[in-house]
């Protein structure tokens, strides 16, 4: 009996210590987390970028099934909230999230789930469009999380200081995007190769011969690919809208991953735009080629494309592979695709995501100070809150 008692005893000491320890290290790693957002924020207000550094969570988030938590998570958000319950499950969720209740199109009792609370439309005039035919507008609200000028034959976009990702691989290997780049290339070297031709001959035989003699290609508009990555965060309006008045001729699914896509993922997570699953529209607006890359996270239940209604996303799969092809479709009603105005909605997503631009646009050429080049510029900055139908760019110059 004496015996017996021991083992028992020893029994009870065993699950209690386990119990400590784990919550002890549980502490621990939070701790060590608030200690690195710390840092993060101090070097921020300092002016100092973060730079991209792997650690053991990301390589963690490898192993779950994150696509399958995030179905499970997408039907408990569609599960009907009794009435009288509602406004208070809504304005708590406002709370942790900071939501504007007031922007609501409906009253809260009208949202049967916390998924049709999440896509809620907007009163009219909440979100007013820029009506500059020059401007790009933010298709979402959200944070600007990078933007920039794609240049080289690579064409990368910075995901964070320290790791880049290439334009092609986010939108896909079939991507007009590849003619694009291509076409600068080529007029790139055969200006360089007009260039060394004129300067092979002398200056006596360019004034007499040929004094009206003019590059052809250089007399054209030049243009850049540019990009802009906007980040939603769960309490933002996530329905996406047009950026500009602009024709669609194509859709592609990837059916990827599900990473989350915060501000720490992207500092520790690689090619996290590119491994995650999304929905790309591909066409062309008055300056050439126009995407948008609706890119889904942990949690998101669907991408739904108003485009395509019958689309469905983060379906059960057996097998994933990064090298899966992408599931496309061609939009060519009368070979003009689908015509969308700017500030028409296009996309909406069950969670906080993220939305990236990739677009063609006028680069400077500068002609002289009476005669200044048309070019394009963005007018926000890193880290800047903006709301859809904000302008984010514009063209300048004649």
């Amino acid at each position: 009996m004496l015996a017996r008692s021991s083992s028992s005893r020893g029994n009870y000491f065993i699950v209690p210590g386990a119990t400590a320890a784990t919550i002890l290290m549980l502490g621990a790693l939070h701790a060590r987390r608030l200690y690195d957002d710390k840092k993060v924020e101090d070097m921020k207000e300092k002016g100092i970028e973060v730079e991209f550094a792997p650690d053991a969570k990301a390589a963690f988030l490898r192993l779950l099934p994150l696509r399958s938590v995030s179905r499970f998570w997408g039907f408990l958000m569609s599960l009907e909230i009794p009435v009288l319950l509602r406004p208070s499950v809504y304005k708590a969720w406002a709370r942790a999230f900071h939501s504007n209740l007031e922007e609501a199109s409906l009253p809260l009792e009208n949202y049967a789930s916390l998924q049709e609370f999440f896509i809620r439309s907007l009163k009219e005039g909440s979100r007013p469009v820029d009506p500059d035919p020059n401007c790009l507008v933010s298709p979402v609200d959200g944070t600007v999380l990078r933007y920039g000028e794609l240049r080289g034959p690579r064409a990368m976009i910075e995901q964070v200081k320290g790791f880049s990702y290439s334009a092609s691989s986010l939108l896909g290997v079939n991507s007009s995007l590849h003619e694009v780049v291509n076409e600068d290339a080529q007029e790139d070297c055969s200006e360089q190769s007009i260039t060394e031709e004129l300067a092979k001959r002398s200056w006596w035989r360019i004034s007499l011969a040929s004094p009206k003699l003019q590059n052809p290609i250089s007399s054209r508009p030049k243009k850049g690919v540019f990009y802009c990555v906007l980040y939603l965060n769960p309490g933002d309006y996530h329905r996406v809208h047009s950026p500009t008045d602009w024709n669609v001729f194509r859709r592609r699914h990837f059916s990827g991953r599900l990473f989350p896509v915060n501000e720490r993922a992207t500092r520790t997570i690689r090619n996290l735009y590119v491994e995650n699953e999304r929905v790309i529209l591909e066409g062309r607006w008055g300056e050439g080629f126009m995407a948008i890359a609706a890119v889904g996270s942990t949690n998101v239940g669907s991408i739904k494309v108003f485009t395509e209604p019958e689309l469905r996303t983060n379906r059960p799969k057996w097998r994933l592979l990064s090298s899966d092809p992408p599931n496309e479709k061609i939009y060519e009603p009368e070979g003009i695709g689908i015509m969308l105005k700017k500030g028409d909605e296009v996309a909406v997503f069950n969670m906080g995501s993220t939305v990236v631009l990739v677009f063609e646009a006028p680069i400077s050429e500068s002609r002289g100070e009476n005669d200044p080049a048309s070019e394009f510029k963005f007018c926000i900055r890193y880290g800047e809150r903006v709301r859809m139908g904000q302008a984010i760019g514009r063209r300048v110059g004649s």
